[in-house]
């Protein structure tokens, strides 16, 4: 048997795959300095996961899969490359696998957890192999071995390991500036994509929406291109006569200038339609039955961290969402849906990621948060990097467009702040670093106090 080992194993990417090779029966290890619901679940598989990096722990591997976060320092890393041991990337080991199967790999600078999650989700009748950057409710996991031929997967651009992949098909959701720290500049992220494109055999089902992906896919005046949007009923597939009731959305289908459906939506907001409407039309191709489709979309509740319900008592007047959102135009987004929704005030909770990313997007900020009525800030998660950016939080509340904006230093000011709250008000936890425990420690304490 042979035998891998994860650095870094509980990531959601890593995790993911660490299952899927469990259960093809190999001898999996990993270590990682957290803990919590990923490692009790990699444990119950009978995955061995150590709270150091230590050397030793590698000692006797075939194979040692790295994420792009592990610095060539750290000692089990070390250990390998001294040793011999084969050393792959996280998106190398993930290209593998799906380059030989009917591979579906959703790309993109945002909506692609949500876009996968939900393919993965109408796709169940089918019984995929499913990797994806969430926790999937349906199947209680980000990882899921599938008897079928199809491969659904979540490509990953920011250190470009989605170029390992040669997909049967893909989904590209939009094209920003993201990561600059490693791409540099917008037309780098360009050239990525479009090899990526070139890279994916059948079909590249892109949102026109997005200016920047409109002109990089279209340029390459490919047949292989198919096109979908919410405001251009000339693209291949086109959502329109966008209801919302009750909380819902109602909305048309048309392939080919053909209304083939209408769906409804549990999520919010216009960038939801678009997420779901590649999802409808490759459904529809892969012979997916239309009553079938139409519920599970409708039961679609997005994966974990993407407007995830945490509380919500209508006694008390208290909602607490918990949601990934940390890029400029994915706060927009998101809130922007919220307040299709939410009738209740909106205050937002933010934990800045990455000192690079603040600095290089900082000015992309100033409108993301209009859609809440207060904002507050926290501290900025690291995530591994140095303070070395010469930016701060102060400098972030300075360019938002918003007229309540707080700096909070301590998180337990934010416990109060929301135990105390008289009702009426809705908070939401966004950012991509440990905001999340905060939102459940938050959620936890509201529970008890109805209790």
């Amino acid at each position: 048997m042979k035998k891998i080992y994860f650095i870094g194993i509980n990531g959601i990417g890593m995790s993911g795959l660490a299952k899927i090779m469990k259960i093809k029966g190999y001898d999996v290890k990993g270590a990682d300095l957290t803990r919590g619901y990923v490692t009790e679940e990699l444990e119950s598989m009978g995955i061995t996961v150590y709270n150091t990096h230590e050397a030793e722990h590698v000692k006797d591997s075939d194979m040692v899969i790295a994420s792009s976060a592990i610095k060539k320092d750290n000692p089990e890393y070390k250990y390998a490359m001294d040793n011999g041991i084969k050393i792959v990337k996280r998106g190398e080991l993930l290209a593998m696998l799906l380059n030989d199967e009917t591979g579906i790999a959703v790309a993109g600078t945002h909506g692609k957890t949500t876009t996968s999650s939900m393919m993965s989700t109408v796709m169940l009748e089918k019984d995929p192999t499913i990797v994806v950057g969430g926790i999937l409710p349906e199947i209680g996991s980000n990882a899921k071995p599938g008897k079928s031929k199809y491969f659904i997967a979540e490509a990953d651009e920011s250190d470009n390991s989605f170029l390992y992949m040669n997909p049967i098909y893909s989904i590209i959701t939009n094209i920003e500036e993201d990561h600059l720290d490693t791409h540099g500049c917008l037309e780098n992220i360009n050239k990525s994509f479009s090899q990526f494109m070139d890279q994916t055999e059948k079909e590249v089902i892109v949102c026109i929406d997005c200016e920047n992906l409109k002109n990089v896919a279209l340029g390459k005046n490919s047949d292989k291109i198919k096109t979908y949007s919410i405001k251009d009923k000339s693209a291949d597939i086109y959502g329109g006569n966008i209801k919302v009731e009750d909380g819902k959305i109602n909305y048309d289908v048309y392939i080919k200038g053909e209304l083939v459906g209408n769906y409804t939506l549990s999520v919010p907001g216009n960038h939801n339609i678009l997420n779901s409407l590649p999802v409808i039309y490759l459904a529809k191709k892969f012979g997916v039955e239309e009553d079938y489709l139409g519920k599970a979309l409708t039961h679609f509740k997005g994966s974990k961290r993407r407007y995830d319900i945490l509380f919500n008592d209508k006694e008390l007047g208290i909602k607490v969402i918990d949601d990934y959102a940390h890029h400029p135009t994915e706060i927009k987004a998101t809130l922007q849906g919220a307040q299709t929704i939410e009738n209740e005030k909106i205050t937002v909770i933010f934990q800045p990621h990455r000192y690079s990313r603040v600095k290089f997007l900082l000015n992309s900020f100033n409108d993301a948060f209009v859609g809440a009525d207060e904002v507050i800030i926290l501290p900025i998660y690291a995530a591994g990097e140095k303070d070395e950016f010469g930016v701060t939080v102060e400098d972030l509340g300075k360019v938002l467009n918003n007229k309540k904006v707080t700096i909070e230093k301590n998180p337990e000011k934010v416990d109060e702040k929301v135990l105390n709250c008289e009702g009426h008000e809705v908070f939401m936890f966004m950012g991509a670093g440990d905001i999340s425990k905060i939102a459940h420690r938050i959620a936890d304490k509201l529970e008890g106090k109805i209790k």
